[in-house]
């Protein structure tokens, strides 16, 4: 029964005292509203004729809203007056257009559109969970509810990645043309390919003279060069247990996902082959460069749902799936955390053996918290100890940073809104001297 059923029954309670015998006018009253609720029920549009499906948009970035519409059909030879509750994971922040209190009349053999408003607040698939629908008989007495009719649609919406460093995009293609053109008209160098003979001209270098093609056309001509095309970038995504701090308010692997994106929209723009694994104590997610035109795509739609592990990376696993793979030299970014349990007994041990094949680049975020101990000034005895375990761990990150040092890594340590401009810096760098 619904309220108005309560309603009735209260109505009724206040004439009994007009009643000669109250128990009897008990007994009629309760008998009268309950006829009336159950032919009411009867009345209802039986729910086995109500069908359910979706329609609306399958992905999203994270931060905009998106639109699932819900189609309830009815099938039946009576209006279906129905109240509806769509419920989704909380982290899906669905907002119905249509309050679940209020009842949608939906026509015998027609369909009516419930639609949704979704701004999820996390990355990865944010699914529809439950389907709730009441059947209301035509007085509002009563009504049909069944589990599990109709059937729940199946839907999952992909949130992707923010990607907010894509507004650094623009300014990185105008100095990797800078680069390309430098790289033409100086000539031969490290990082170059021939690219054609010209007449030679006061100013060139004389090692570009080409003396055979000068012989045939009796004519001084000199090798022009460009940058290298097809060069090899792996980008190394850490998903154990260090990538799972949030720093400001996103996890640290965000940040990571962030930066990765960008550096691969630049190197592919820079005609060079991109890469990418995420992996911790396993391998989770793999992207090969193949299809450039697509890779940012592919990309994006493969690190949607991943998620932090709480488990320690397997760093050697990581080496070994990245020389496995990778037999020409490449450059290799690894966005992990400074942690000296993290690095020294993980990574440290198998570095070697990936540096002496590959360029490496080890990308982490700073922790502002550590800044904010170590420069606050202590009021309570509390706050000089939290300020001497900041200057711990910070001096802690300086071992780590020289360690990997040794072995020929270029280390960025920047905080999370500059760590995706400062990696694609540190490649454009790199691609300018011919390192890569």
């Amino acid at each position: 029964m619904t309220w108005r059923a309560a309603v009735l029954l209260l109505a009724g309670a206040l004439t009994l005292p007009a009643w000669p015998d109250p128990f009897l006018g008990v007994v009629v009253m309760t008998g009268a509203v309950l006829l009336l609720c159950a032919l009411d029920w009867a009345l209802a549009a039986p729910l086995h004729a109500v069908t359910a499906t979706r329609e609306g948009d399958r992905t999203v970035r994270l931060g905009g809203t998106a639109t699932v519409t819900l189609r309830l059909a009815n099938t039946s030879g009576r209006t279906l007056r129905a109240q509806v509750r769509d419920a989704w994971v909380p982290s899906a922040g669905a907002r119905p257009d249509v309050p679940p209190e209020r009842v949608v009349p939906v026509p015998a053999g027609g369909d009516a559109l419930l639609p949704s408003r979704l701004t999820p607040t996390r990355r990865g698939d944010r699914p529809a969970v439950a389907l709730a629908v009441r059947s209301l008989g035509p007085l509002g007495l009563a009504f049909r509810q069944r589990a599990g009719r109709p059937v729940t649609p199946a839907w999952a919406l992909r949130v992707l990645p923010r990607f907010d460093s894509r507004r650094h995009l623009p300014e990185k293609l105008s100095r990797l043309r800078v680069i390309d053109g430098m790289q033409v008209t100086r000539g031969r160098g490290q990082g170059t390919e021939f690219d054609t003979l010209r007449e030679y001209v006061v100013g060139d270098d004389v090692r570009s003279i080409d003396w055979r093609a000068s012989a045939r056309r009796a004519d001084v001509l000199v090798r022009t060069w460009r940058p290298e095309r097809d060069r090899r970038l792996v980008c190394v995504l850490d998903t154990g247990r260090t990538s799972a701090v949030r720093v400001g308010d996103e996890p640290r692997l965000d940040t990571a996902i962030d930066a990765a994106l960008l550096l691969t929209a630049l190197a592919a723009r820079a005609g060079d082959r991109v890469d990418l694994i995420a992996a911790d104590a396993a391998i989770r997610a793999t992207v090969t460069g193949s299809g450039r035109p697509a890779l940012l795509g592919r990309l994006v739609t493969t690190l949607a749902p991943l998620q932090p592990a709480l488990v320690e990376t397997d760093f050697e696993l990581i080496v070994g799936e990245i020389l496995r793979r990778e037999r020409q030299r490449s450059l290799v970014v690894l966005f992990t955390a400074l942690e000296a349990g993290a690095l020294g007994e993980g990574l440290l041990p198998v570095l070697p053996r990936l540096a002496a094949r590959h360029r490496v680049v080890v990308a982490a975020v700073h922790d502002p918290v550590l800044t904010r101990l170590t420069t606050a000034a202590p009021t309570r005895p509390e706050d000089a100890y939290a300020a001497a375990a900041g200057w711990r761990a910070l001096a802690e990150r300086d071992r780590v940073r020289a360690a990997l040092a040794r072995y020929g890594v270029t280390v960025v340590d920047a905080p999370a809104d500059r760590l995706a401009p400062t990696v694609a810096d540190t490649y454009l760098r790199l691609k300018a001297l011919g390192q890569l």
